[in-house]
């Protein structure tokens, strides 16, 4: 469908006529020699007398076939923002009518639709409600948008794309919720180009070069088609129209797939007398080509919000080929194309508030709220959420419009708002109720933040918040958290270790003995050196040396898990203990008490506050769940020449006979294990079940024990068990 640009008033007038025979056509000759005077002297963009685009405007408006008021207001609908014109003289030269038509766009165009202020927020509900008290208006606003994206070329590249993206978020889904299919399909082809200037001529050159071939293909479908339902008496006429190119790019975006890959780029249209007919209709095309399950959609029996009817089938045509069918009526037709302004056509203008509650239901609520409320969070809900599908607008109880993603909590509201009020966020009431912080936020709703002085951040939030501002809040607040604990830490360890070295901690700690020494590790600040001494990256007794100028560290009792480390032999190697690691001199380290790792397999290592270096299998879920923080990872491998043992527990499921306890032990002793620790519990199916906890040097000889065991008359399995979870399978495989 395409509208026929109108160059004289003449044109537009014999338009008019041809659809409304009884048209006061002088009224529209009053608002065109109006509107020649009052742009007398304005030029376009484009070159061209600013004239010609009310004339535009006016032309697409009788395509849609409006009435003479609408006419004339698209004529003057720029008057009163770049004249000199009054809506005062405009309603005295053309009636109330035209005069509120004209001033209910000129509100429209004056709105940023991209703002939280409840200024902006005022003005969008204004906007909805002119919409809704007279439909007109926002035809007249399309038809303005339209001519404008047909005309962009004198515009800088900058202010095409800025317009474009408006059009494509704002106005091409505000025609789609009208259900006015022919604009939004032109405004989307429109914007395409400019936002997407190399895929939209990509597409449009592969296109071309199949034009022909899928036009014989569709002719022949059309033929097969037209003489089956003459067999059966059945009215219909049918046509085939190519699928708009932003909808093509967006299949392919959406499905991840290549243009060849798009298979039904023409929809077959059937146009017949009836409803009835159409499902007869519908039987007749399944018995012919066989449909693709799912692809069968029935929007007469449930139209869609925007009044669409049809019925939607896909089959599979000749050649293999995937082809859409849509069958309604003709009634359904006109409705599905000219949307909620068919209901103008060879008609007076209707206002909602009529009495067609079925067309106008919709706008109908909004005058209907207008009476009730004083806020806008209905009209957000109602209208916001139709046209911005990825995006949710709550209100704050300031009124205050803000914009989240789809998915947001409180959590991130409030962190939208200010990081002061995320961080200290105990709580929302949504509406009135209180919720979880968990709840997702929809569009309309009215959120309060509740907050405490007391409250900090949680962890836990970042399994559910949704945007990166409230994720990066969050992890800042945390490393900010730990640093100042990490000081307070290291503070608390080294005056521990002055003390036990008979030194003065506060002396010690403001001397400059310490500066040179924060200096010298290449630390900014004094603060800097006791946060790695927090961090468990430097050793408190490495500090007190300093002090005390020996080169023989203190002693002191540590657990037989956490071991302070002699300096390095060489560069990242621990000369007693089990990993070596690439740091400092001397750390604090231990192995995780969660999943105990063995030489052999993958680790990791993660500095914990006040005790070092905290050895993980790389398979740990608690390791898994600290592999944010980045900045506290540390690359560690086992050192080659260790061969102390390591501690695992090992259950074995066995059937319950007499001497299955020795054999067992038999055979862990074989492999050189000593069993450090023996349960055994019988159950009522005549199993029982025997947990080890066995020393083994490396994962190479726990897989050997466990093979051993294996080999025992009557066992039925012998695996490792973790505290999160078996990582060895009866087979012995880890």
């Amino acid at each position: 469908m395409s509208v026929v640009h109108l160059t004289d008033i003449e044109q537009l007038m014999e338009q008019v006529v041809a659809y409304h025979p009884e048209a006061d056509t002088s009224l529209i000759r009053r608002a065109y020699d109006y509107s020649v005077k009052a742009h007398e002297g304005q030029m376009r963009q484009t070159g061209e007398p600013y004239v010609q685009h009310p004339l535009a405007v006016a032309g697409i408006l009788t395509f849609m076939k409006l009435d003479v008021p609408a006419i004339a207001a698209g004529l003057l609908h720029d008057t009163l923002e770049d004249t000199v014109a009054t809506q005062e003289e405009l309603e005295k030269e053309f009636g109330a009518d035209v005069a509120r038509l004209v001033d209910g766009v000129t509100k429209i165009g004056q709105i940023p639709f991209k703002s939280y202020e409840e200024k902006q927020a005022e003005n969008f509900r204004k906007m909805v409600l002119s919409m809704a008290d007279d439909i007109r208006v926002v035809f007249i606003k399309l038809a303005d948008r339209l001519h404008n994206m047909q005309t962009l070329e004198g515009l800088s590249d900058e202010k095409r794309k800025k317009i474009s993206q408006e059009t494509v978020e704002i106005y091409a889904p505000l025609a789609n919720r009208l259900g006015m299919s022919w604009i939004k399909q032109e405004l989307e082809d429109l914007c395409f180009q400019y936002l997407q200037p190399e895929a939209c001529a990509l597409l449009k050159l592969r296109l071309a070069k199949k034009d022909e071939e899928r036009q014989a293909y569709i002719q022949s479908l059309i033929q097969i088609a037209q003489k089956a339902l003459a067999e059966e008496g059945l009215p219909g006429q049918i046509d085939g129209r190519p699928k708009h190119l932003f909808s093509i790019y967006q299949k392919m975006e959406r499905r991840s797939v290549s243009f060849d890959e798009i298979y039904d780029l023409t929809a077959i249209r059937i146009v017949t007398d009836s409803k009835m007919n159409c499902y007869a209709v519908l039987g007749l095309v399944h018995s012919i080509w066989p449909p693709v399950p799912g692809r069968v959609k029935d929007y007469v029996a449930t139209p869609r919000a925007n009044l669409y009817q049809s019925l939607h089938t896909t089959v599979v045509g000749p050649q293999g080929e995937y082809v859409e069918f849509q069958i309604r009526t003709a009634e359904m037709h006109r409705i599905n194309e000219y949307g909620v302004a068919a209901h103008w056509l060879y008609k007076e203008p209707r206002k909602a508030g009529g009495g067609d509650a079925e067309v106008f239901g919709w706008l109908r609520q909004f005058v209907e709220w207008h009476k009730d409320l004083s806020d806008n969070r209905q009209f957000m809900d109602s209208v916001k959420l139709d046209l911005f599908h990825d995006v949710v607008f709550v209100f704050t109880p300031k009124g205050e419009v803000r914009e989240v993603p789809v998915g947001a909590t409180p959590i991130d509201l409030a962190y939208a708002i200010h990081t002061e009020i995320g961080d200290h966020c105990v709580g929302a009431k949504i509406n009135g109720k209180l919720v979880p912080l968990r709840y997702q936020l929809h569009s309309g709703d009215m959120a309060e933040i509740l907050t405490s002085p007391a409250q900090v951040p949680h962890r836990g939030w970042l399994k559910f918040v949704r945007t990166s501002k409230a994720k990066t809040k969050i992890k800042h607040w945390f490393k900010v958290e730990e640093q100042k604990r990490a000081v307070e830490l290291g503070r608390r360890l080294l005056e521990q270790e002055f003390q036990r070295q008979h030194l003065a901690a506060e002396l010690s700690l403001h001397s400059e003995q310490l500066a040179a020494l924060a200096k010298k590790k290449g630390c900014e600040t004094v603060d800097e050196l006791i946060r790695m001494v927090g961090f468990g990256r430097l050793a408190p007794d490495q500090v007190v040396e300093h002090f005390k100028g020996v080169s023989e560290l203190s002693s002191s009792p540590v657990d037989k898990n956490e071991v302070v480390v002699p300096p390095f032999k060489s560069p990242g190697f621990f000369k007693d203990g089990p990993v070596t690691y690439g740091g400092t001199n001397n750390v604090l380290m231990q192995l995780s008490k969660c999943c105990k790792p063995v030489p052999g397999e993958p680790i990791r290592g993660y500095i914990t506050r006040g005790r070092g270096l905290t050895i993980h299998s790389t398979d740990c879920p608690n390791f898994q769940s600290l592999e944010w923080e980045h900045n506290r990872l540390v690359e560690v491998e086992w050192d080659a020449d260790v061969t102390g043992p390591h501690a695992v527990d090992v259950s074995v499921l066995t059937l319950d006979r007499p001497g299955v306890l020795a054999k067992v032990s038999s055979g862990i002793s074989q492999c050189k294990a000593n069993i450090t620790k023996a349960e055994i519990t019988t159950r009522e199916d005549q199993k029982a079940v025997l947990d080890f906890v066995i020393e083994v040097k490396d994962t190479a000889h726990l897989e050997l024990i466990l093979q051993e065991i294996q080999r025992v008359d009557g066992i039925l399995s012998a695996k490792r068990i973790r505290g999160w979870a078996s990582t060895v399978r009866s087979d012995g495989n880890s």
